[in-house]
């Protein structure tokens, strides 16, 4: 696979960090509470060495931090960063196209608000009136960071 990281598109940066397949479904992991990485390994049925590839590429790139749990035996856990917070949309995005595209069963798993006790869904809101749009209500311009090439 070649890289698109020279690409200006932050959804080619974000592919570069993000875009393997075993990386979200680590990430994914932590978000449900899996930090160590033998349960991480147990869960997905990954080798020993894509998933210490994987965690290293997340802890690089600022997705995870390495947290020491104990000390004898060197033990540690993968947690979230603020970055690899702000992944939560992204991941809730690709479930539920998974579950209207891909889950004939239904969905594996359901999103519930704490607050109110019922289902919770994605949307995109403006951030000036707070109006949720959808894809046909969006349209793009050049940015601050865009240049030709």
């Amino acid at each position: 696979r070649s890289s698109v990281a020279h690409l200006n598109c932050s959804i080619a940066r974000t592919v570069e960090v993000v875009g393997e397949w075993w990386s979200l479904m680590i990430i994914r992991d932590v978000f449900l509470g899996l930090r160590r990485f033998d349960d991480i390994r147990d869960d997905l049925g990954i080798s020993r060495n894509v998933l210490s590839d994987r965690l290293s590429t997340l802890v690089a790139h600022g997705v995870l931090e390495k947290v020491r749990y104990s000390e004898h035996p060197e033990r540690f856990e993968y947690r979230l960063t603020e970055k690899g917070i702000d992944l939560q949309p992204v991941l809730v995005a690709l479930l539920r196209w998974g579950d209207k595209w891909e889950s004939p069963d239904g969905p594996p798993l359901v999103l519930e608000h704490k607050g109110c006790g019922h289902d919770a869904a994605p949307g995109l809101a403006c951030t000036h009136c707070g109006e949720l749009i959808g894809p046909r209500d969006v349209r793009t311009h050049a940015g601050p960071g865009w240049h030709a090439g």
